[in-house]
């Protein structure tokens, strides 16, 4: 079993938690955390430490916590020539203290708390210094999930973008498509089986097999029509904005 500690008590580090003690290849020794009120009442078996000097041997440290605390919490730890790795999708492996041998342990999921997830088809995407290191975050990667992959930083930074995309800017259209249905007193429900199709179909087809809609068609008479509709100065710039990107994809083609 790989011995591993994870550092942070936030959403990330709360579901490795769960992901690692659900595992019957890891052996999650420790918990390092600043705020530990939330964890031990979730975890309440948990070694749960708030100070680093009292860091116990493992295989894997996995530092989960804000990117812009990355390099500070990893210059802290009173370790010396251990693989210590972080989860961010966009931060440098290089942030992290060398004194260590460094890795990225990166999850490709959105993480909200009191979610459960399917652990099993979470996306890990792993970079190491070493080859030997990378063995032992493949293993530890192996034992949570059917889904790991080699990724260079470069590709990790890419990936990350693509996430923001296809979820964090694909919410906020749901949030649009919310408000407009508030708006003209429709229920949102109405149109969940239609994300949920779409979703859907990208298991089976390319986004651009995918695509429907006035944009594609070339409908200018419906996308004037929208366009009016839309009383909101944001809404209309979206939309304005996306419409053209359809289109100029379709050109492209």
């Amino acid at each position: 079993m790989i011995k591993t500690v994870i550092i942070g008590s936030g959403n990330v580090a709360q579901h490795l938690i769960t992901a690692f003690r659900e595992s019957g290849n890891v052996h999650l020794v420790q918990v390092l955390a600043r705020h530990p009120k939330t964890l031990e009442q979730q975890f309440p078996d948990l070694d749960i430490i708030t100070d680093a000097a009292s860091l116990a041997e493992a295989d894997v440290y996995v530092i989960a916590v804000s990117d812009n605390a990355i390099g500070a919490v990893s210059s802290q730890l009173p370790l010396n020539n251990k693989l210590v790795v972080h989860t961010s999708g966009t931060t440098s492996l290089a942030v992290l203290d060398p004194k260590n041998r460094r890795g990225v342990f990166y999850p490709l999921q959105t993480f909200t708390k009191g979610k459960r997830l399917a652990y099993h088809h979470i996306p890990f995407c792993l970079e190491t210094e070493h080859e030997s290191d990378y063995a032992i975050l493949h293993e530890l990667a192996h034992s949570v999930s059917e889904s790991v992959y080699r990724i260079s930083e470069d590709q990790r930074k890419a990936l990350h973008v693509a996430a923001v995309f296809v979820c964090n800017f694909t919410n906020h259209l749901y949030q649009i498509g919310h408000d407009l249905c508030e708006e003209h007193q429709v229920p949102f429900a109405i149109l969940q089986p239609l994300i949920a199709e779409t979703a859907d179909k990208i298991q089976t087809l390319t986004p651009q097999q995918a695509q429907t809609g006035p944009a594609l068609r070339g409908d200018t008479e419906t996308l004037n029509r929208h366009l009016a509709a839309l009383t909101d100065a944001t809404q209309k710039e979206v939309y304005q904005l996306l419409t053209k990107s359809i289109i100029d994809h379709g050109k492209k083609l």
